[in-house]
């Protein structure tokens, strides 16, 4: 991987640490938690407070949702935008959100405090130089069939513009088994800190599509190096209008974030040994 002039490893090897919201990722432990879409004001905002209650250092919410079905929930747009700024204001929580369109990147980003680019749009690189542009940290997603190199060479298009601001997160990637929605491959997560000096997250949720699988694998993550989660929670899962199937209750939120806690003391005490 000789072309990752800005990813690869520097020759200090000190690792990338970003400021957002008083939050330095890559050095502390964070965990992004919210529903995979806004759907309503009293939904976000009582899901932000549980969140923030139970632990959670930033808030997640899809304003734009790509989904396979043209005729699925596709997201409130900039009404959404705004209730996530309201439950900004309530929580303290920076808010992350995905950005689809080069032609949105400027005013989403008035909003957002950290761009998603989703794994559907890991190599649309004109989105990635847009992204890249705008100075706002952004989380790329790995792309569901995307290798270790290609997801780096995404990341070097957002570096290639100025800006360091660069979280990568696996989510997935697509395989033989049918049994999960995607297969959450947690050996990328040290391989990615072996090559690149970037923070890298994982995200169970999407990762396995499995409620039941949420929890184990977010603990594995922490196990395997992670720099932090993205993790799906809703206030009333059932109702949810997409991936009701993968977001967890606020109180099984709260009883993962007092093992995440555990994990990551344990993961640190191993380092320092």
């Amino acid at each position: 991987m000789k072309d990752l002039k800005l990813s690869g490893h520097k020759a200090d090897k000190k690792r990338t640490v970003i400021e957002v919201g008083g939050l330095h990722i890559g050095r502390d432990l964070v965990v992004i938690a919210g529903p995979c879409a806004v759907e309503s004001e009293e939904q976000l905002v009582k899901t932000a407070v549980a969140v923030k209650e139970a632990g959670a250092t930033m808030l997640r919410g899809g304003a734009f949702k790509p989904r396979t079905s043209p005729y699925a929930f596709q997201g409130l747009g900039l009404k959404g935008l705004k209730i996530l700024d309201k439950a900004r204001k309530e929580t303290g929580l920076p808010i992350v959100t995905e950005v689809i369109d080069t032609r949105d990147v400027s005013w989403v980003g008035e909003y957002a405090d950290v761009l998603q680019i989703g794994a559907r749009n890991m190599q649309n690189f004109s989105l990635l130089r847009e992204a890249g542009k705008s100075g706002k940290a952004v989380l790329l997603k790995r792309g569901m069939y995307s290798t270790l190199e290609e997801w780096l060479n995404c990341a070097e298009y957002i570096l290639a513009e100025g800006n360091p601001n660069v979280i990568l997160c696996e989510r997935g990637i697509r395989s033989f088994e049918t049994y999960t929605r995607n297969t959450l491959d947690l050996s990328i997560i040290p391989a990615v800190k072996a090559i690149s000096h970037l923070p890298v997250f994982a995200d169970p949720s999407h990762g396995t599509g499995v409620l039941d699988l949420v929890e184990p694998m977010s603990l594995a993550a922490i196990a395997a190096g992670a720099d932090g989660l993205e993790i799906e929670v809703h206030i009333d899962p059932q109702s949810a209008l997409s991936d009701k199937d993968q977001q967890l209750s606020p109180a099984a939120f709260s009883v993962l974030m007092k093992k995440i806690h555990k994990i990551r003391k344990m993961v640190m005490e191993l380092d320092e040994a």
